[in-house]
């Protein structure tokens, strides 16, 4: 009894309780993303945020399940800061993220306001590794990727394609596919099995 508990005790020290702000889209460390606020819940997400009171995490939906389903919202999460904000034209506020750190979602729930909030733990972020000469393919397409839409190249002006790390969260990130699927290889202990299944993917489509 006394190891469970100890081992409880260990568990629950590396634990932190996240706000979640929930999105279909995808944000990894490394990674930068604009976003409008606009729903009473997300705008306290923000002033909470923003004064130090508590800490958030870009969660995933998944679509292919209902709203009250479980696993409505997808186990991988990025805890992420705010970089900038600004009033948009439409008179809501904008904000730039910048994601820091993966975390597991460990056990969430909903506030008054259907806020949610969750426990989690960390997961160890990809290191920096030099990028193969296999995968320059890889690096060719994303450079064509930024150049053909402004939107990115303005989140990423000094783009890292030299590390392989930054190359497949980028990736993970920006092209459609399943979100379980995104889910999967963002989860792996290293880029090489996401850079090898783009890779891949983009040998077929040549």
């Amino acid at each position: 009894m006394r190891i469970n508990s100890q081992l409880y005790n260990d568990i629950s020290s590396t634990m932190k309780q996240l706000a979640l702000f929930v999105l279909n889209s995808f944000i990894l460390p490394g990674g930068r993303m604009r976003l409008r606020v606009f729903e009473p819940r997300y705008v306290r997400l923000i002033s909470e945020a923003s004064a130090g009171k508590r800490d958030f995490a870009m969660a995933q939906l998944n679509p292919y399940v209902s709203q009250s389903h479980a696993d409505r919202i997808l186990p991988l999460a990025t805890r992420v800061q705010i970089e900038d904000f600004e009033q948009l034209d439409d008179g809501l506020l904008g904000i730039t993220i910048a994601g820091v750190e993966k975390v597991q979602i460990i056990k969430r729930w909903q506030e008054a306001d259907q806020l949610h909030i969750a426990e989690v733990t960390g997961i160890d972020n990809w290191p920096a590794q030099q990028i193969s000469t296999e995968y320059q393919p890889l690096v060719q397409q994303m450079e064509k990727l930024l150049q053909q839409y402004p939107a990115l190249q303005q989140l990423y002006p000094c783009p890292n394609y030299a590390d392989a790390a930054w190359l497949a969260s980028r990736y993970l990130e920006i092209l459609p596919m399943q979100p379980a699927l995104k889910q999967q290889l963002a989860l792996q202990s290293s880029p090489a099995p996401c850079l090898d299944s783009l890779q891949a993917w983009l040998s077929y489509q040549a």
